[in-house]
């Protein structure tokens, strides 16, 4: 039997993302920045800069109230990754990662969970090893034709854009705690939502 969408996502504990053109638009800047050494002399430095949607940041939030953990699988190595994962504290970043499925079966060994209980978020072909053997598989609505075709369930806005919790909104809908963590993400009384996502701007410390 065919499994819908909605079923899929019902299994879900864990929401694993792509990063550029998911929970950015595709985009990378990359900015000159003078550098002045101890001998005077001035060298580059090239600093690299995305841009995140808050609407992402706190669909993390909802996901987590909902009672699933959330990681990033990326091929690029870059700072503002790890200082924008070390913000939402999502719980599994892996850079540089070319071949996305070896995280994925670290990810399933450390939680003890299976294929079925994971989504994956993605928008280019990269991204496809996971997403044909993931439970859930949803694509962007910027992702390539190849990667729509293959997915379960594609979002109605753009990576960068809210893609992320369209996702996530999708899944908590599907198991019918949406209503639920969208009031406790605005509830004064409970502490969590708060620790969760009050983040520093990018400071490490």
């Amino acid at each position: 039997m065919t499994l819908s969408a909605q079923d899929r996502a019902r299994k879900i504990k864990v929401i694993l993302f792509d990063v550029d053109g998911v929970l950015t638009n595709g985009q990378i800047w990359i900015i000159p920045v003078p550098v002045a050494g101890p001998d005077g002399s001035v060298t580059t430095k090239m600093i690299e800069a995305k841009g995140y949607s808050a609407h992402d940041g706190a669909g993390i939030t909802l996901a987590r109230l909902g009672g699933m953990k959330l990681g990033v699988i990326t091929k690029r190595i870059s700072e503002t990754v790890a200082l924008r994962m070390r913000d939402l504290k999502m719980e599994f970043v892996y850079q540089g990662e070319a071949f996305k499925m070896r995280p994925v079966h670290e990810i399933m060994e450390k939680e003890g969970i299976t294929l079925d209980e994971i989504a994956y978020v993605g928008d280019d072909v990269v991204d496809l090893p996971v997403m044909r053997q993931c439970g859930f598989a949803v694509a962007v609505a910027n992702a390539r034709a190849e990667v729509k075709a293959e997915a379960h369930y594609v979002t109605p806005n753009r990576g960068g854009d809210g893609a992320g919790r369209d996702a996530i909104e999708f899944i908590l809908e599907a198991k019918g705690v949406l209503k639920q963590c969208l009031e406790a993400s605005i509830d004064a009384s409970n502490p969590l939502p708060p620790s969760m996502d009050i983040g520093k701007g990018g400071d490490l410390k």
